[in-house]
């Protein structure tokens, strides 16, 4: 796992600034630790750079990217894990390819040379982010992984394509400018981006499962974004009955693709532990890898001193059910906000909840005990229907069948259920978008709340952004980046499902709740329910097999009943979440010092983002008397969005990024 970095200016005489390309480099040291490297082929104009972690292959030299074959053919520079690499290798030798390396990053660019673009692509399998330079066809290829583990962005700027695995690695090219965008600055503060977008005006980001190709001609770049994958579940028409007989069938199969897919994670040329929480999700990959390794796994859990957010005793009976060797931290909830201004560096991106600074303290004590790689639960709840959201979608406008009496039923039980999650993952009241409803046939419940806190932002904004975002409909602007062919004749828990995957998963768990705050401490996580063998076979799970009456997830327990714990088994979902500011009193306090710091009327004035009066007014409203309980989670999520958008500001407007890149490549003396 690494960072990539790359420049293809528009003219091919343009050399590429080798100080630039390590610059952009070093300051995703983070990333890669154990070494660098970049190329340049001036005569087209193009570079790449690359800082490595090394986990497949730790000879130093011999790993080193970018790759380049022979007179530059195609150069590529590789972020990820691809899997099965052995067995494609070995097949690759036998045609024979001459293999340089033992990295899984090299076997990139010979099945692109054997196969093309398009029949490599199904090779690929794992976690990625490639970069690639066809000399022959004078073209750049950026290819992102199906669900968008591994970020990727890309700009234009002054006759220059500029990509990175990181928003500051782009930052680093003085070329680039760093503002914020009116609508990117919106969906910050009510925390769901519009897919393919970043805060920040010009920056794009690769769709997961799709291709960004760019090509030259007359001086001028020419850029194309091309889907290779989707998660396409089965026209609800084409869906047979659900008949209890072949339920063996469905679990067999989730049992042995998952197999599978925990097993190819575990490959590394270093140890391999698991992140543990108490959750089925993490449990099960514990203990997949317990049953896989010779010997005893080591299992990193977070505990809160919260009781009602902490897990730990769940996750203690499951570690010593497999013979797991359990690290156990505990975080106190005045401590986190002490870390959220270093996390929002990493993220890159506002977060509503503390977990992802609670994460990026994890990562950091998993990287001091001395490992660099950890299989984790993330992806199961979006493929097996987990979240309450999904359970409320199918209650709603699934299950046309259900007489009064059992629909009375339900609704006591949703109300009731999971009450930690209202305002957070559950809107209080129900809401309605049009344009959502329009494509979809209702508003997602995963959306509620976050379009329930839009209602907060105009008052937030500057009067001149709220001017220029006058009658801008954020649901409208989610809606129209979804891909309506892959819902159209959905069934409604598929298309609950699939709305949560293209806006929650990768633009929330997977980036501050995943990579950045892992990587941030050269921390690989690989998640193997995110595998796209499993995720195929998982579409076609018909409803029931996913939520069967109050049972979220049915199939996977069912699958893995062997290996869980009665108490696990037949325990309902519980979200892992940092516990709010307003549940603890010292939380509070550190939230509101930090507010004093970035929301001050000075700070507001200088970054001119916010509207000091709309702050004053949404910080009185979180404490008046009559606000509920779900309003107070809803309003300490636009607090933590508005303290983000400051902090922002001020590591990536305000701070000079060329010339903090250019200071740490001179101290890790990385050189051209």
């Amino acid at each position: 796992m690494c960072g990539i970095a790359g420049i293809f200016h528009a003219h091919p005489d343009r050399p590429v600034d080798p100080e630039t390309l390590v610059a952009m480099a070093a300051i995703q040291y983070h990333r890669g630790p154990d070494g660098f490297g970049y190329l340049t082929q001036d005569d087209r104009g193009v570079g790449f750079s690359h800082a490595r972690l090394s986990i497949i292959d730790l000879d130093e030299n011999r790993g080193r990217q970018p790759f380049c074959m022979t007179g530059g053919r195609i150069m590529t520079a590789v972020n990820g894990e691809l899997y099965d690499y052995k067995r494609i290798r070995t097949d690759l030798t036998l045609r024979g390819v001459k293999f340089r390396t033992k990295s899984d990053s090299e076997m990139v660019m010979h099945l692109y040379e054997r196969l093309g673009l398009e029949d490599a692509l199904p090779h690929f399998r794992g976690e990625f982010a490639i970069s690639l330079y066809d000399r022959e066809h004078d073209r750049l290829v950026l290819i992102r992984d199906r669900f968008g583990v591994k970020p990727l962005y890309f700009t234009e700027a002054d006759g220059a394509f500029v990509f990175g695995s990181e928003l500051k690695v782009l930052f680093a090219h003085p070329e680039v400018p760093r503002r914020f965008s009116d609508t990117g600055l919106f969906h910050q503060l009510m925390q769901t981006m519009v897919p393919g977008t970043t805060a920040f005006e010009g920056i794009h980001q690769v769709k997961p499962g799709h291709v960004v190709i760019v090509e030259r001609a007359h001086g001028k770049l020419k850029i194309r974004q091309e889907k290779y994958w989707d998660m396409d579940f089965p026209l609800a028409a084409e869906r047979a009955e659900h008949n209890e007989e072949d339920e063996e069938y469905w679990i067999e199969g989730v049992r042995e693709q998952l197999m599978e897919a925990v097993q190819l994670r575990l490959e590394a040329d270093v140890p391999v532990a698991c992140y543990l929480s108490g959750g089925i999700d993490s449990c099960i990959t514990l203990g997949l890898a317990a049953a896989t390794q010779q010997s005893p796994v080591k299992a990193f859990t977070i505990g809160f001193d919260d009781v009602a957010y902490d897990e730990t005793a769940i996750a203690r009976e499951m570690a010593e059910s497999v013979g797991a060797d359990q690290d156990i931290m505990t975080l106190q909830a005045d401590h986190l906000y002490d870390n959220l201004v270093e996390t929002l560096w990493h993220s890159e991106r506002t977060i509503y909840n503390t977990l992802g600074v609670a994460k990026l303290l994890m990562s950091r004590h998993v990287n001091e005990a001395g490992y660099k790689v950890v299989v984790t639960g993330e992806g199961s709840d979006e493929l097996f229907g987990g979240y309450p959201a999904f359970r409320r979608d199918l209650f709603l406008h699934g299950l046309d069948t259900m007489d009064a009496a059992e629909r009375a039923v339900w609704q006591q039980m949703l109300s009731e259920s999971n009450k930690l999650f209202s305002g957070a993952m559950l809107a209080e009241n129900e809401l309605d978008d049009p344009a959502l409803t329009g494509l979809i046939g209702f508003t997602p419940s995963c959306l509620q709340p976050w379009l329930a806190a839009a209602e907060h932002v105009p008052a937030l904004l500057t009067p001149e952004r709220r001017a220029a975002l006058e009658g801008y409909a954020p649901g409208a602007a989610i809606a129209e980046a979804l891909d309506g062919e892959m819902l159209e004749g959905r069934h409604p828990l598929d298309k609950a499902q699939y709305v949560w995957i293209k806006t929650m998963l990768e633009g929330q768990i997977l980036t501050w709740g995943g990579d950045r705050v892992d990587m941030a401490n050269s921390m690989e996580a690989r998640p193997p329910f995110l595998d796209h063998h499993l995720a195929e076979f998982a579409a076609q799970l018909p409803p029931s097999m996913r939520i069967k009456g109050r049972v979220e997830k049915y199939v996977l327990r069912e699958a893995m009943k062997g290996l869980l714990p009665k108490v696990l088994y037949e325990r309902e979902k519980f979200a892992f979440m940092a516990p709010p500011a307003h549940t603890d009193p010292k939380k509070w306090a550190a939230m509101k010092a930090l507010a004093d710091q970035y929301l001050s009327e000075d700070a507001i004035r200088e970054a001119g983002l916010l509207d000091p009066d709309g702050v004053r007014r949404l910080f009185e409203l979180h404490e008046a008397e009559e606000t509920s309980v779900s309003t107070q989670v809803q309003l300490d999520a636009v607090i933590n969005h508005m303290i983000g958008v400051q902090v922002l500001h001020a590591h990536f407007v305000a701070a000079d990024i060329p010339r903090i890149a250019r200071r740490k490549a001179e101290a890790l003396g990385w050189k051209p």
